[in-house]
């Protein structure tokens, strides 16, 4: 198993997927190489990319060094792009999408970018995520209780109790619980950004190359909202919505899209 040493040490883990230009996917929360949609994605790529699926920080077969902050992942990010070449594609989904659009802010030799539902809140269509939300899923984490953090996260992006519920019943849940301590991660590189108003494009400004901003026709509102904000925000942009899509978007209906855009 290949690895990179990102800037504090931190051994990050990777494997790579398919011929052609390198494209690296971003997983969102509690996700990573053995868990989550990475590997349909990649597969559903690798006939036109070289597809680089890397386990974040704190999952899978990554390493962990404290203290966590968003520039570390970001440098964890660097460290892929030079075992790329130096050049590279970059696709985020989720949460995942924050770290890329971030990522290419601060990093040069992103040839474009392609993100998918951002689970920001920009308005009054959700309500905003509790100023306690952080502290009580840390507390939660330091108790030994990451069932309990999974089940808190997946209600607050709107998971039908019942759902949430038999998910718990299921082998997959234990996988998902592992990657739990990282969830702080995710909602510290969120930030500010889901009090319910407009973003600050600030943030983004320095993201010089064409984005991609994508969201599903089937998801809720304030998720669709937050996509098309986000496009908004970055100088570069396109948005678009594939029809009949969730936040758990199928590989069969984005790769298309991201392969086109980047030309593909």
């Amino acid at each position: 198993m290949p690895t990179v040493t990102s800037a504090d040490g931190t051994t990050i883990a990777y494997e790579t997927t398919g011929t052609g230009p390198a494209l690296i996917l971003v997983d969102g929360a509690m996700c990573y190489r053995g868990q989550g949609p990475a590997r349909g994605l990649a597969a559903a790529l690798a006939d036109t990319y070289t597809v680089y699926l890397y386990d974040r920080r704190g999952r899978g077969d990554s390493g962990n060094t404290l203290p966590w902050s968003p520039q570390r992942e970001i440098e964890d990010l660097a460290a892929l792009l030079a075992a790329a070449g130096g050049t590279a594609y970059l696709l985020g989904c989720s949460s995942g999408a924050v770290l890329a659009a971030d990522a290419a802010h601060h990093l040069p030799g992103f040839s474009g970018i392609a993100l998918y539902e951002p689970p920001f809140i920009v308005d009054d269509t959700h309500a905003p995520r509790p100023d306690t939300f952080l502290a009580e899923t840390e507390a939660l984490i330091a108790a030994g209780d990451t069932g309990a953090a999974v089940k808190k996260f997946l209600r607050s992006v709107d998971m039908p109790g019942f759902a949430v519920q038999i998910l718990a019943l299921l082998p997959p849940f234990r996988k998902i619980k592992a990657a739990a301590p990282t969830l702080p991660y995710d909602l510290r590189l969120l930030g500010d950004t889901g009090r319910g108003v407009p973003l600050d494009p600030q943030r983004w400004s320095g993201v010089t190359v064409p984005a991609l901003v994508m969201d599903g026709g089937k998801s809720p509102v304030y998720m669709r909202n937050a996509a098309r904000a986000l496009s908004e925000a970055l100088p570069k942009a396109e948005y678009r919505t594939l029809p009949g899509q969730t936040h758990l978007v199928k590989p069969a209906a984005i790769a298309p899209v991201v392969k086109e855009f980047f030309g593909g």
